[in-house]
């Protein structure tokens, strides 16, 4: 009958019944112990006091020597429960399959993520774990600005109470001297502004917080040298406002206005000194060039801020992408979910839904931190992603923010369950001095993010992307060799190198598989 038995539990049982030399005494504790594990295996009608018993007999084994026929359990018994174990499962699993290969694969993936699982909440805490904090920073801020309950729940009110002088940060924010010389300095040049929420998620004890980082210049923003190199795409502006990588993608640049003004914006130079909505003959020259490319498919809308446009704009603006047929996607460009999630209100909502009835619509937002999902924007989430075809986030890989596996492991996690979909981490651009103390090697970046396969679910793993005159995937090639037919991949999680067989080039080649054969007849 043992023969019966696959390779994994012929190797369980031999390993089980070998007797190492010189083997302690077996104890009687270990005896009575065994006895009532076999008792109970054999009486219940479960896979599951089976595997107990052979989990044990194998801890027994290596820590202290001792053979199953040491601790009286006869080489029968064991095999008759190997059988039971294999006929109650559905998938007809072995026991040498389940506790000699399965049990011990999760026990080594379970200690390549302990250490992030407890170490995530105290180093990347997000806004729901900090909410309580928070909201005491939004009572103190409040009353600093004189707002009222129904100013902070509204995105008027946010804009207009936003932060924007040294003097109103340093009244909410504890600054030293020198920093706040150096945001005078900066602040000549380029625009501050944050939204009262989000100058909440702002942890003031924490030096670098992410969310400082991000909204608060620096003077590194004036003294980093490098040549200034022209806006981004103004090598790919075909017309008006657009911006054209690919031939079958384009971006409307529809506003340079932002709910908040970022530390590392790609877009530095199109933010001017006031914010501005175009007019629709600016808009128009846009459409026409849309309009006349058959091959354009998916429209970007973006800015600035698409969601700090009217609600009027936006309809119209959208109306007018639907009614072009060639065009079959739109892309709406935001992180108002997350500067000022007040903003997403019913009627935009309701926009929203009106032009995903007619084609598909995805919101892509930018997500840097798990700080930035709260209950507030995390509902906000919620409810877009009940109206569009798709949420997406492309974050940026940012020194000091999200640079680290916990960090960014977190990151994707918190904005999954928050209904967002991890899409891109991008590569801080090289093409603003501004900004360069920021910028992370590609080589940290790509550790990152193969540090996430095997380890977090699939689908919240983003690409790893840099910019060059288009999106470059910046990870590294895992198929590292061939022999014959098979290929040899390297697990990125641990280095293990694996045989893989490939697809057999000829038979894939053939005009005819399938059902395609049955027409030749």
């Amino acid at each position: 009958m043992a023969s019966s038995f696959d390779q994994y539990t012929t190797d369980l049982l031999n390993y089980l019944y070998t007797k190492e030399e010189n083997a302690p005494q077996v104890e009687q504790s270990a005896l009575d112990e065994v006895a009532d594990l076999l008792a109970t295996a054999g009486q219940e009608e479960l896979t599951g006091p089976i595997v107990t018993l052979f989990v044990r007999l194998q801890q027994l084994r290596r820590q202290k020597g001792w053979s199953a026929a040491q601790l009286h359990v006869e080489r029968g018994q064991l095999e008759a429960l190997a059988r039971k174990h294999q006929e109650l499962d559905e998938h007809m699993v072995s026991i040498g399959g389940r506790v000699g290969q399965a049990l011990a694969i999760v026990s080594d993936a379970n200690e390549r993520v302990d250490e992030y699982l407890q170490k995530k909440d105290a180093q990347a805490p997000s806004g729901i774990e900090l909410w309580d904090t928070i909201c005491d920073n939004q009572q103190r801020i409040r009353k600093r600005l004189g707002m009222d309950e129904q100013e902070w729940n509204s995105f008027s009110g946010q804009i207009r109470h936003a932060v924007s002088s040294v003097d109103e940060l340093a009244d909410l924010i504890d600054l030293p001297p020198e920093a706040l010389t150096d945001i005078t300095r900066v602040t000549k040049n380029y625009r501050m502004r944050l939204t009262p929420y989000y100058t909440s998620l702002i942890m003031r004890a924490t030096i670098n917080d992410p969310i400082m980082l991000q909204s608060i210049p620096t003077g590194e923003m004036v003294d980093n040298a490098g040549i200034e190199i022209p806006p981004v795409a103004a090598d790919h502006s075909p017309a008006r406002l657009v911006d054209q990588f690919y031939p079958r993608v384009v971006t409307i640049k529809s506003t340079n206005m932002c709910a908040m003004y970022c530390t590392h914006c790609l877009r530095i130079a199109h933010i001017g000194k006031k914010d501005k909505v175009f007019s629709k003959q600016a808009y128009g020259e846009a459409l026409d060039y849309i309009r006349a490319n058959k091959r354009i498919r998916d429209v970007l809308i973006t800015g600035g801020d698409a969601f700090v446009l009217p609600n009027s704009m936006l309809r119209w603006l959208l109306a007018q992408l639907d009614a072009i047929e060639h065009v079959r996607l739109k892309r709406l460009g935001t992180r108002v979910p997350v500067t000022v999630p007040m903003r997403v209100d019913e009627e935009l909502l309701d926009i929203l839904a009106e032009s995903n009835d007619k084609k598909p619509v995805r919101v892509v937002t930018q997500i840097n931190t798990a700080r930035e999902i709260t209950p507030v924007s995390r509902e906000a989430f919620k409810q877009i992603s009940g109206r569009v075809f798709a949420v997406l986030n492309q974050a940026v890989l940012l020194r000091g923010i999200n640079d680290s596996r916990t960090r960014m492991w977190k990151l994707c996690e918190t904005i999954q369950e928050a209904y967002v979909r991890p899409y891109y981490i991008f590569n801080c651009s090289y093409r603003n001095p501004q900004f360069s103390h920021f910028r992370v090697p590609v080589e940290k970046g790509r550790d990152i993010v193969e540090s996430m396969y095997g380890n977090i679910v699939g689908d919240a793993i983003p690409r790893y992307i840099a910019t060059a005159g288009g999106k470059i995937p910046m990870h590294r090639s895992n198929v590292i060799g061939h022999e014959g037919d098979e290929l040899i991949l390297k697990k990125p999680w641990n280095g293990e190198e694996v045989r893989y067989p490939d697809a057999d080039v000829s038979r894939y080649n053939e005009e005819l598989f399938s059902f395609a054969r049955y027409r030749k007849k």
